[in-house]
């Protein structure tokens, strides 16, 4: 490292910046400093003047306050072993901080904050892992042309009745205007993806051209490789032929493909921030939660706010089939009466 000293080489003060230059005249009385007359010619008060040639420089840093100080119980006992939240990211323990405890501090303040707690900040360290040695190029789609599906798989979730289930949560998104549909589920059968699949299409006004999915055993009977196209389930191309869109699966082993619904899914990951604190409908509420808010914030691969964007999306899309042909893929309602055993009875089978 090249240190470089600061040597005076010039007497004349601009502003009170430049008034340690007269501190050695001070040190050995060779020379009388007026401070009133300095003060006068640089608009500054005599105190001020004394000050800086006695050495003071103002800092160019400033002393932000901790955020944390007031929330480090709190943070203690969310990343406590005993404790059955999971926090997989810094990000998903910042936001529900603030929603739940009020915390003020903007992401970046909470994550420099942090730092000073290895203790707490050691709770990250074990991440999932990063494929950082691969480099894909991005590609974006017209309006309407592609939608993207996939599902946020086996999230093990302990409710405050001290049930614990499994549930997954679907995941519907315009390639475009990255506009998304969540829809939280216990099951992934191919009567639900319909029902789903209805459901997003009518919330959305319109399908789109294609859909890019996946291999997963309710779309594809047998999966695409690079060697081969695969073979689409017949029900579910009768499903995308009723409807007016193209299946369009990825090749098995490339999840990048679909980078576009896969790269968000770690946000999804906030539902187990909330487990042993929710029931199932306030879950089912977490998720539309979340769903809103991405749906309004700004999206970092486009820079855009998704819900913005797909107002002018929406215009392109194709127009729903008729009703007759939606009602034989929606899920029916059926009101149920519990007898004296506390059972209801469903397909002839007892719950």
């Amino acid at each position: 490292m090249i240190i470089k000293p600061n040597i005076i080489t010039d007497l004349k003060i601009r502003t009170v910046n430049d008034l340690h230059k007269l501190q050695p005249f001070l040190e050995d009385g060779t020379l009388k400093i007026n401070k009133s007359q300095i003060a006068r010619e640089l608009d500054v008060n005599r105190k001020t003047v004394d000050k800086y040639l006695r050495g003071f420089q103002k800092s160019t840093t400033r002393d932000k306050p901790n955020c944390l100080s007031h929330h480090l119980d709190t943070i203690k006992e969310l990343l406590s072993d005993d404790n059955e939240q999971v926090f997989y990211y810094k990000r998903v323990l910042w936001q529900y901080l603030v929603d739940n405890h009020h915390y003020l501090g903007s992401y970046t303040n909470f994550v420099k904050n942090l730092r000073k707690y290895p203790d707490l900040n050691a709770y990250f360290s074990e991440q999932r892992p990063r494929n950082t040695s691969q480099v894909h190029l991005r590609y974006e789609t017209a309006m309407a042309q592609q939608a993207q599906l996939d599902w946020k798989e086996s999230i093990d979730f302990l409710l405050t009745s001290g049930e614990r289930i499994i549930v997954n949560v679907f995941v519907y998104l315009l390639s475009y205007s990255r506009f998304r549909i969540y829809r939280l589920s216990i099951g992934k059968t191919q009567e639900i993806l319909f029902s789903f699949l209805d459901d997003a299409f009518q919330t959305l006004g319109g399908v789109p051209d294609e859909i890019l999915c996946d291999n997963m055993k309710t779309i594809m009977d047998q999966a695409r490789t690079e060697h081969g196209k695969g073979k689409v389930n017949v029900r579910f191309q009768q499903f995308a032929d009723d409807y007016g869109f193209q299946v369009k699966p990825c090749i098995a082993g490339r999840p990048r493909t679909k980078a576009k619904v896969e790269a968000p899914m770690k946000i999804l990951d906030e539902i187990q921030a909330y487990s042993g604190t929710l029931t199932y409908m306030q879950l089912h509420e977490l998720v539309e939660r979340i769903n809103n808010r991405v749906n309004t914030q700004v999206n970092q691969g486009t820079g855009r706010i998704p819900l913005l964007y797909f107002k002018k999306e929406r215009a392109f899309l194709q127009p729903l089939p008729k009703d007759a042909i939606r009602k034989l893929y929606q899920l029916p309602t059926n009101t149920v009466k519990v007898n004296t055993s506390s059972m209801v009875t469903c397909r002839n089978k007892q719950y």
